[in-house]
């Protein structure tokens, strides 16, 4: 039975309230299951007026009545139910229990005169330690509230880095271009242009895309739109169309936009034209064409033609970059102008509902822009270079019409053939280019010689089969009228056989002239 239940049937009633079935006049004293150690004996304990003699066991008789006059009292005591103090002697109830707890055993009175004055110490020092739990409570509610500050001003810092950053990134678009797209962004952090070597070359300066924008009359926004490369988009900014070649293949054109196409002149006009050719390049070049590239092969006992393959596609985004880094520009300038005048091939997807152009190859020389043949003439330069060096140690001529290469000789020269067509394979592939064998011809004296459609073999002439029908045409028009003659469904037949009659002038007047006096008398003065 536990300290209460002797407690309660001492005072006479049971744990639960009711009435002790215990005889009131006995009292019962709880057995202990094994015999308590006896203390050791430190003698009296002297604390603030403790000692162990106040605290002499009661007689059961003398506990009930002292229990007795307490009352009701005994449950409303003010430490009842306290566990943060031990109560003071100077309490009844406190006494009354202790005294109780000697006379039964379970503690003895020094014992007790060192709980009180242990209780006694904690009363004395509970000031301070209120006093310095408040410390420390203000102490953690500083250090929450500076922290929480501290918080509050790292999220201020943040959000002002994120506002300026946001306001850099939004000047840097009104401003510059950081960016035009994966793989081709590299060379746009270099904004330095070589300007002494562009004004030797009376090219104009530009180190920024902001200087190349002001140049174009172009806003930023514009000219990123124009040069932005993308895998996959729903616009371009060319009219693609494939047209039949003689040969039976089909030939894939691009014809830029307004926009693009007007940027493409100014790059044409202010940069392109101004870069020097070698005499060997023929084709898209002022002053010259297809007469000017087979009158040097005229007469020749020997003359061979060479086509290059994919001669536009080979001629990828990166050698144009490198082109106009060449020139002098810096990586920003040459990184913009080689996507403008550069564009990928495209085919015409639907994916998730969208219809998409996805880029099927890389970017290269679009067949169709102003700006790729005299592109190509720029970056075929060393090319011409290497080719006329050999031709002219082997005694041979050599001339270039766009992808046609054309060599000529006479003599003993002729017997080097083989040697010339070895070099010209190693120095085309060495200088980025590939042969199309299939176009290799090699035209001797014997046979009709023709270079890019013109004949060559006592003089530039058109050929005999093609002023032939152009004269069955006009003469049979006489008799039936020019319509009569369309036989192969022509749009506007007239123009069609003007061209046709010009062409011939072109390369040989003394052989359109009659052509022209019949035609003139056909459709009137």
């Amino acid at each position: 039975m536990g300290l209460f239940n002797w407690l309660s049937n001492l005072l006479g009633k049971s744990p639960a309230g009711n009435k002790s079935s215990v005889d009131r006049g006995s009292v019962v004293i709880p057995e202990l299951s094994e015999p308590r150690p006896e203390s050791k004996k430190r003698g009296p304990i002297r604390l603030n007026g403790l000692d162990a003699q106040q605290f002499a066991p009661l007689e059961d008789n003398e506990a009930r009545e002292l229990a007795k006059s307490l009352g009701r009292s005994i449950w409303n005591d003010t430490f009842f139910g306290r566990r943060d103090l031990i109560p003071p002697t100077s309490d009844a109830r406190t006494l009354l229990v202790d005294r109780m707890m000697i006379a039964d055993g379970i503690t003895t009175a020094d014992e007790l005169a060192e709980i009180h004055a242990v209780g006694l110490e904690m009363d004395r020092l509970r000031p301070q330690l209120a006093h310095a739990a408040a410390r420390a409570d203000r102490a953690v509610a500083s250090n929450r509230q500076a922290r929480a500050e501290r918080k509050a001003r790292k999220k201020s810092e943040a959000a002002d880095r994120l506002r300026l950053r946001a306001e850099a990134i939004a000047e840097r678009k009104l401003n510059s271009i950081d960016f035009l797209g994966r793989g081709v962004s590299r060379g746009l952090p270099h904004r330095q242009s070589d300007a002494q070597l562009l004004e030797q070359r009376s090219l104009p300066v530009l180190h920024t895309p902001a200087d190349l924008a002001q140049a174009m009359q172009l806003t930023i926004s514009e000219l990123r739109w124009l040069a932005f490369h993308s895998e996959a988009t729903e616009r371009i900014h060319y009219v693609q169309f494939a047209i039949r070649k003689k040969s039976g293949g089909v030939r894939l054109l691009a014809s830029p936009h307004l926009k693009l196409r007007t940027t493409h002149r100014w790059i044409l006009a202010n940069i392109l034209s101004k870069i020097p050719l070698d005499n060997a390049a023929h084709g898209f070049v002022v002053g010259r064409g297809i007469v000017s590239n087979a009158q040097p092969h005229v007469g020749k006992s020997v003359v061979v033609n060479v086509d290059l393959a994919d001669f536009f596609p080979s001629i990828t985004f990166p050698r144009v970059a490198g082109l106009f880094r060449g020139l002098g520009y810096s990586g920003a300038v040459a990184t913009i102008l080689g996507l403008l005048v550069t564009e990928c091939p495209r085919q015409r997807v639907r994916y998730a509902g969208r219809e998409l152009w996805v880029a099927s190859g890389p970017r290269s020389l679009p067949q169709g822009a102003c700006t790729s043949p005299a592109i190509s003439n720029a970056i075929a330069w060393r090319l011409d270079h290497r080719l006329a060096a050999i031709a002219s140690k082997l005694d041979w001529t050599y001339t270039r019409y766009a992808d046609d290469l054309t060599f000529s000789t006479s003599g003993d020269n002729a017997e080097k053939i083989g040697y010339l067509l070895a070099r010209l394979r190693h120095i085309c592939e060495n200088e980025g280019f590939r042969l199309n064998h299939n176009k290799t011809r090699v035209q001797r004296r014997n046979m009709q010689q023709s270079v890019t459609g013109v004949v060559v073999n006592d003089r530039c002439g058109v050929s005999r089969k093609v002023v032939r029908q152009l004269r069955a045409i006009l003469h049979n028009a006489k008799q039936t009228g020019l319509a009569a003659q369309n036989r192969d469904g022509h749009p506007d037949f007239q123009n069609w056989l003007q061209g046709m009659i010009a062409y011939v002038h072109m390369v040989n007047p003394d052989q359109a002239l009659p052509l022209k006096q019949k035609f003139e008398q056909i459709i009137g003065p």
